[in-house]
């Protein structure tokens, strides 16, 4: 279990993730987006998590830059991911996709590249594009998003290289528990999106009485929730406060107790698409 904000998990070729980081989905392009990611840098956030249909990766790109400067830290301290979209699905798209990504971060390499979303059909091709990447030395590691276990199971038929991490959508009411153990079983490190389910939790009676035992936020109660439940979690947020509220995770702990009940608000309720019912 990871125990400080630099802290990583190890995936399953041997590469370091960090546990936590910051994500910027719906942040658009301009000087908040800058400051957010540099501000995270600068606070001591070591992966920033990014995707070619956020349209923001040039943005990103520009705060990696000024944190790393600020921070006198290098590149090669930094996790950086980022994931291809549907429309770009297939072998040779997916292969002009990565360096389309790379030329807007200006950054060399990716520490991990992702399948966005399952399409039926067309991950596969996609998938061998990641390996060539990989092979290639292009990134670090590969893996996929959103992919549900009978997904993880179709792809790794075929695949010559199993997925490093699965990142989906993981809160408390969202416990994945059949993607979580098929992860578990095969290696793969899954990541949670959306860990707060975009604010709805806030208001929780439970989540506010243990956040009020502890004296932390609801907030901090769920991402030590993750933590704990050694899922990697990249929150997002814009505001120095927030940002440096939600690295403050590593001073207390959940009994295993609270962790059940916490895990016990399960209802398979999702804010963000299904993996088995999109369209897009």
């Amino acid at each position: 279990m990871i125990t400080n904000l630099q802290d990583t998990v190890t995936l399953r070729n041997g590469v370091r993730m960090p546990g936590l980081g910051l994500g910027v989905f719906k942040v658009e392009e301009g000087p908040e987006l800058v400051h957010a990611v540099k501000y995270a840098i600068t606070h001591g956030y070591r992966s920033i998590d990014t995707a070619a249909i956020y349209d923001n990766e040039a943005g990103v790109g520009q705060g990696i830059r000024e944190g790393l400067k600020e921070a006198g830290i290098s590149r090669d301290e930094l996790f950086v991911t980022s994931k291809v979209w549907n429309a770009d699905l297939g072998y040779e798209p997916t292969l002009a996709a990565y360096e389309t990504s790379l030329r807007k971060l200006g950054l060399d390499y990716l520490d991990l590249y992702l399948i966005h979303w399952p399409v039926a059909g067309k991950y596969k091709d996609a998938w061998r594009a990641l390996e060539t990447l990989y092979a290639s030395g292009k990134v670090k590691a590969i893996g996929v998003s959103n992919f549900q276990a009978h997904h993880l199971e179709d792809l790794m038929q075929e695949a010559k290289v199993v997925p490093m991490v699965n990142q989906v959508e993981y809160h408390p009411r969202l416990t994945q528990q059949e993607v979580q153990a098929f992860c578990r079983e095969h290696g793969i490190q899954m990541e949670a999106w959306s860990p707060l389910m975009q604010g709805q939790l806030l208001d929780h009676p439970l989540l506010r009485e243990l956040a009020r035992k502890h004296g932390k936020s609801v907030a901090q109660i769920i991402l030590r929730w993750d933590v704990q439940n050694g899922v990697v979690t990249i929150p997002k947020s814009t505001k120095e406060h927030r940002i440096a509220e939600n690295a403050a995770v590593f001073d207390f702990k959940l009994t295993a107790e609270e962790m059940e009940q916490i895990s016990a608000l399960n209802e398979n309720l999702r804010v963000g698409p299904d993996p088995d019912n999109f369209d897009f």
